[in-house]
């Protein structure tokens, strides 16, 4: 069974930071363009990172310089690392996958207090 699982949310305060995990199940990650995306309460969903197969990172303008998409394929892992976090960063943060269609996690929340 094709299963993406998310952990590390929580809640910080504004400049700090958190990273998120997504652990893939079912493929090898390796194989998929990965993204993290996130959606604040009354907002849609938008794109934050990706992350190809072959290592390609890209950044939305909003996080670029604070947050780091990054994959280990021998954890079948992909990582966002958030550093220097904004009120406006608290959403909750799904990871995606590329493979045979979209995959979705279940989502964790990010919560900065100012």
């Amino acid at each position: 069974q094709v299963q993406l699982v998310e952990s590390g949310g929580g809640s910080v305060q504004a400049g700090g930071s958190l990273r998120l995990s997504c652990a893939a199940a079912g493929f090898s990650l390796s194989l998929a363009t990965m993204h993290w995306f996130r959606q604040a309460q009354g907002k849609q969903r938008e794109w934050v990172a990706a992350v190809t197969s072959v290592g390609t990172t890209t950044h939305a303008e909003s996080v670029k310089g604070r947050f780091t998409i990054s994959r280990d394929n021998a954890k079948n892992t992909v990582y966002l690392q958030m550093n220097a976090l904004k009120f406006e960063d608290t959403a909750v943060y799904y990871c995606a996958a590329d493979y045979i269609g979209r995959v979705w996690g279940q989502g964790t929340q990010v919560t900065v207090s100012s």
